[in-house]
């Protein structure tokens, strides 16, 4: 059950339900993931608490497949999508953004004994490429089709972990991967993996996603964003989980 919609004429900024849902994929660390003990975690998700906290809202995180996050958003089993979601132009006309928060890089991760065949976007001619299914790296491949024409193959998966692991064992030649959830995986595994200076696409944004209606749910977040930007808790937050400030300013 969603928020959804305003049911006070006297007061637009109210919704009909104190409880956000949050809809995520639980298989990207940072920004959302489960630990240990199997609780949802993340970057993403103490910023969405905190948010709810702020509003005296209970906030539940909904794990969705992330290929249908827009269908998901649009039948009203979710509220919000908080969970690195790139703002484009084509998501523009399915749903409503928060203000941006983050930038977002889409770059190469290779085997560090490939670090010297590849220098560029051109290098990956002939080779097998791994992206995640519906997110902004398979798009920006799906529109170029002189870029992934060149490619020996894309393999997309449900989640960028199954994606570095066949990375590592060798069944693909690189990854194109948002720059923290990549960068966030290289630090677990040093030893094996690279990060490339080898941008593919624009730089996007990471912004929070409403549906086109609800424009209450989407106004309360946001003052609250900007609260939390002023008094320095994106700041606290982005230093916990990625050793420093990389908020968009």
């Amino acid at each position: 059950m969603g928020c959804g919609k305003d049911t006070s004429a006297d007061n637009p900024s109210a919704v009909s339900t104190p409880k956000i849902v949050v809809g995520l994929d639980d298989n990207y660390p940072p920004m959302g993931f489960k630990d240990k003990n199997n609780t949802i975690t993340g970057f993403d998700v103490d910023i969405a608490k905190e948010a709810a906290k702020r509003l005296g809202r209970e906030v539940e995180f909904k794990a969705i497949d992330w290929d249908s996050k827009e269908a998901e958003l649009k039948s009203k089993r979710i509220d919000v999508l908080w969970n690195g979601l790139d703002i484009t132009e084509k998501r523009k006309e399915n749903m409503a953004f928060s203000e941006p928060y983050m930038e977002n890089r889409q770059i190469v991760f290779v085997r560090k004994d490939s670090v010297d065949t590849i220098h560029s976007v051109a290098d990956l001619q002939g080779k097998v490429i791994g992206t995640q299914s519906g997110g902004t790296a398979e798009e920006y491949l799906d529109n170029h089709a002189e870029l992934k024409n060149n490619l020996k193959e894309v393999k997309k998966y449900t989640d960028y972990i199954s994606a570095f692991m066949d990375l590592e064992n060798g069944r693909l030649d690189a990854i194109v991967s948002d720059e923290i959830t990549g960068r966030y995986y290289l630090s677990k595994h040093p030893e094996s993996l690279a990060a490339l200076d080898v941008v593919v696409g624009p730089v996007s944004d990471f912004g929070i996603g409403f549906r086109k209606d609800d424009t209450a749910l989407r106004t309360e977040i946001q003052k609250v964003m900007d609260a939390m930007k002023e008094d320095g808790t994106l700041a606290r937050i982005s230093e916990k989980w990625f050793g420093k400030d990389i908020m968009k300013k």
